[in-house]
């Protein structure tokens, strides 16, 4: 069993819709937490790991909630950093029965982006072996992009074990230019890359999965797991290429979270030494547990669960 896992970005104070509509239309709304890095890391707790969460507070209700469920979830909040002058960030997100929801960020110059290089070196990297990072982090700011190639590195020079979800999110960037240069640069310090086809057509110029996996192994991945969504993932390790099948659900939901759910599955995996294709099929079987609940990671699984799941779903045919 690995010793632990450390993430870095940004949790967000969370609005949910109480009724399907527009943003602006809605009357009420449910407060809950979210981040691509944050239900990665609830997901890894949940499955028993030592987890701890890299990112910066305001001094506010939102820091207080987000706060009070990193310990809920028995999440190590030693690297959580505070702002007095910054806030933190939040955002609202539409309730939908179909298709994917509206989403409204409120973070720019919020506590978060303000985490610079000089707060890596204040990490004790003895507690970790793993380290995940997305492609979110490093969009807020020239002062986060700096901190999380600070991190890479350091995660690299000392031999920690780094796993990368690209996690386009176009509106963040300066420019479309800055952000494929960043994240490859970044997937390049990587020993596991998780990309999505549709990320792949902007990244490296093809949607094609197996394209996909030859560009990040030629940056240097160990390991490439190119999800197809429902479908699975098409999984390169070394010059093996192989399909893992998805599960089968009966109603999706929300498919919000499921790609840092499925991220979560691959990297407990691995971190409980299970082969890459286990791995896999247990971020598949994440991924679709979470496409059935409404919340960004309430569905994430238990141990206990996730063997449930895994014994009663059937899989996609190849």
């Amino acid at each position: 069993m690995a010793k632990g896992l450390l993430l870095a970005g940004e949790p967000m104070g969370l609005l949910i819709a109480q009724s399907e509509g527009s943003l602006d239309s809605v009357a009420g709304f449910t407060l809950a937490v979210a981040g691509a890095e944050f239900n990665v890391a609830t997901g890894a707790a949940r499955l028993g790991h030592f987890v701890s969460y890299l990112t910066k507070l305001g001094n506010d209700p939102f820091s207080t909630r987000i706060t009070n469920t990193l310990t809920a979830n028995k999440i190590d909040s030693s690297n959580v950093l505070t702002s007095d002058t910054n806030t933190t960030g939040f955002m609202l997100k539409s309730k939908v029965s179909k298709g994917d929801p509206e989403i409204f960020y409120f973070r720019k110059g919020s506590a978060a982006s303000t985490l610079d290089a000089s707060d890596v070196e204040k990490i004790d990297f003895s507690k970790f072996d793993y380290v995940h990072l997305t492609g979110i982090f490093p969009a807020l700011t020239d002062s986060t992009r700096a901190a999380m190639m600070a991190l890479i590195k350091k995660a690299k020079e000392l031999g920690l074990f780094i796993s990368f979800d690209p996690n386009l999110r176009p509106q963040l960037w300066p420019s479309q230019e800055v952000m494929v240069k960043t994240l490859n640069e970044l997937a390049s310090y990587a020993d596991l890359v998780l990309p999505g086809c549709g990320e792949g057509k902007i990244l490296c110029g093809s949607e094609d999965p197996s394209k996909i996996n030859d560009f990040y192994r030629s940056l240097g991945a160990r390991m490439v797991v190119t999800k197809l969504g429902p479908d699975g993932a098409l999984v390169r390790e070394g010059d093996n290429e192989y399909k893992v099948p998805g599960f089968i659900i009966d109603k999706v939901v929300d498919t919000v979270g499921a790609g840092d759910g499925f991220a979560c599955g691959v990297i407990t995996g691995l971190m409980e030494d299970l082969s890459l294709e286990k791995a896999v099929e247990r971020g598949a079987a994440i991924g679709a547990i979470q496409c059935t609940f409404a919340g960004d990671n309430e569905g994430l699984p238990t141990q206990e669960q996730l063997k449930e799941f895994m014994q009663s779903h059937k899989r996609v045919a190849l």
